[in-house]
């Protein structure tokens, strides 16, 4: 089973209106993580900068304005190209980066293929998981049972 689908590709970072730079950067999908995208810029330091966000974001970008506040992406035609935008916000500043949207759309599609909409949450494990969490075991037994003799003793009618 497809377990990572990932797509390397050059995006631009807008300076100004006439100005951009190519970035390279990755697209990562990965099945054990299915609400998210994960994006790695190589913007020449030492480090690379990596940014996550819901998919679903994503999906909704290629086809329409989506988003607010950090991660904000909306379609566009720049010089007769289809391209994505995406405005990401940080306190360490802010990015406007264009997309070619033909690669966006294929890759997401990619990701969609592995992990369809709607059956993400069978992705993470959680029922294995919490019935793991909330098996019983061999201890517990005693802990049902009261090996505590109680301080109180009953009244002479019975109760206690």
């Amino acid at each position: 089973m497809l377990n990572v689908v990932e797509r390397e590709l050059e995006l631009k970072l807008v300076l100004s209106p006439e100005r951009s730079i190519p970035v390279p950067a990755r697209l990562s999908y990965r099945t054990a993580d299915p609400f998210a995208v994960h994006i790695t810029f190589h913007i020449g330091s030492e480090a690379p900068v990596h940014w996550t966000f819901a998919r679903e974001l994503l999906v909704e970008g290629v086809f329409r304005p989506c988003g607010h506040g950090d991660v904000r992406i909306w379609p566009t035609k720049i010089d007769e190209r289809n391209v994505i935008c995406v405005a990401l916000t940080s306190p360490d500043g802010n990015a406007l980066l264009e997309v070619p949207s033909a690669a966006v759309a294929a890759w997401v599609e990619r990701t969609l293929r592995v992990v369809p909409p709607g059956t993400e949450s069978g992705r993470l494990g959680l029922d294995e998981a919490l019935a793991e969490l909330l098996a019983p075991l061999p201890a517990d037994d005693l802990w049902q049972s009261d090996p505590w003799i109680s301080d109180e003793s009953p009244s002479q009618d019975g109760e206690v």
